[in-house]
């Protein structure tokens, strides 16, 4: 039996419900009170923020998608870069994928050359892999970053990636 703060967490109606299987089939409500309703965040419905200049280099727009509530640890933004704006080198605990939605940017893990990224295209940057992402010098670029947080950071900002190593773009083909 499960003791009285599982109950007054669960409420009755979900100790019912795992308690007595046979009495499930007659309820129409929720299993559980944890569980919401859908979610439904409407485009505009929530404010655009200026990309921080500890962060990153140029002009940049965040548009929040989802922030996590525990126990959820994925958030997503969408992000503008302006020509020649870009992230500072970073890492992310537990990765992180970048979907381009719009325009031609670039992004360069540690170590590797700068690869141009184009609408369409997916990154995955594996945990922890230092790298940065941002617009090429004459075109803007958008993409929707998704990344879980681990211990309630999604992110290790560090140095701002320099004119040089910005400006050496990808290998001539």
């Amino acid at each position: 039996m499960p003791d009285r703060r599982t109950v007054s967490a669960l409420g009755l109606g979900a100790l019912c419900w795992n308690l007595l299987p046979g009495l499930a089939s007659a309820s129409s409500g929720p299993t559980s009170s944890r569980e919401k309703a859908m979610i439904l965040k409407r485009a505009g419905s929530q404010p655009s923020q200026k990309g921080s200049a500890d962060w990153f280099t140029g002009q940049v727009r965040l548009d929040p998608l989802h922030t996590a509530q525990a126990p959820a640890r994925v958030s997503a933004a969408s992000v503008t870069f302006e020509p020649g704006a870009r992230t500072a080198w970073h890492t992310h605990p537990l990765g992180q994928i970048l979907v381009v939605t719009a325009g031609c940017g670039w992004t360069q893990c540690e170590g590797e050359d700068i690869v141009e990224i184009r609408a369409g295209d997916v990154v995955v940057c594996p945990p922890g892999h230092r790298h940065w992402h941002g617009a090429t010098p004459t075109t803007s670029m958008t993409h929707i970053a998704i990344q879980e947080a681990l211990n309630g950071s999604p992110v290790t900002w560090m140095e701002h990636v320099t004119d040089a190593q910005y400006l050496t773009g990808p290998p001539k083909t």
